[in-house]
C-alpha cells in the first residue's frame, strides 16, 4: 500500500514521494550499493543519490507486472553501483587509508565485476544466461530477444521471472 502511494507521488513529481522513498528504502539501497561497489567506498553516497535520482527519473518505466517495486529499486541500485565501478575502472584511483596510499588496480576491479556477474548467472542454464546478459547487461529490447529465441514476448518475460526467482532461491541458500 505504501509503495503504491510512493509511486503515485513520484509519478506526479511530488517531493513527498521521494521523501517517503528515502525513508523506507534508504537502508536497502545503501546495502545494495555497498555490496556492489566493493572497495570504492568513497563513491557510496554519490552512487546512492544517483540511484534515488534514477528511480525518480524512470518511475514511468516501472511495471508491476514485471517486478515488485522493491526488486526494481534493488536492480537500479545494483546497476548504478556496477556503472560506478566501470566508470572508475578507466582511472587509477588513489585513496588514503591509515596514511598509506593504495592503488586500485583496474584489472582487479574488472575481474571482480565479471566474477560477480558470473556468480549471479551460474544458477541459470546457458539459454537463460544468454537472455539475461542481453536484456539486463547489453540493453537489448525484449521483442528482439524473444524473436531471436523463438519466444513470444510474454514467454520471454515469464522466463526472466522464473530466472530471477531461481537466482533468488539459490542465493538465499
Amino acid at each position: 500500500m505504501q509503495d503504491e502511494l510512493i509511486i503515485k507521488y513520484i509519478k506526479k513529481k511530488k517531493q513527498k514521494g521521494i521523501e517517503m522513498l528515502i525513508d523506507k528504502y534508504s537502508g536497502l539501497v545503501a546495502s545494495v550499493v555497498r555490496s556492489n561497489l566493493g572497495k570504492l567506498t568513497n563513491y557510496e553516497e554519490e552512487c546512492i543519490s544517483d540511484a534515488f535520482l534514477a528511480i525518480w527519473d524512470n518511475i514511468d518505466s516501472f511495471d508491476t507486472n514485471k517486478n515488485s517495486f522493491k526488486n526494481w529499486i534493488c536492480v537500479i541500485a545494483k546497476y548504478k553501483a556496477i556503472n560506478y565501478k566501470k566508470k572508475y575502472l578507466s582511472k587509477y584511483e588513489t585513496s588514503e587509508i591509515n596514511e598509506d596510499i593504495y592503488y586500485i588496480d583496474k584489472n582487479l576491479l574488472s575481474l571482480e565485476i565479471k566474477e560477480g556477474i558470473e556468480d549471479i548467472f551460474k544458477h541459470l542454464d546457458s539459454k537463460d544466461k544468454d537472455i539475461f546478459i542481453k536484456y539486463y547487461l547489453e540493453g537489448v529490447d525484449a521483442p528482439a530477444i524473444a524473436k531471436e529465441n523463438n519466444l513470444s514476448v510474454s514467454s520471454f518475460y515469464s522466463r526472466l521471472s522464473r530466472g530471477r526467482k531461481k537466482i533468488r532461491e539459490e542465493i538465499r541458500k
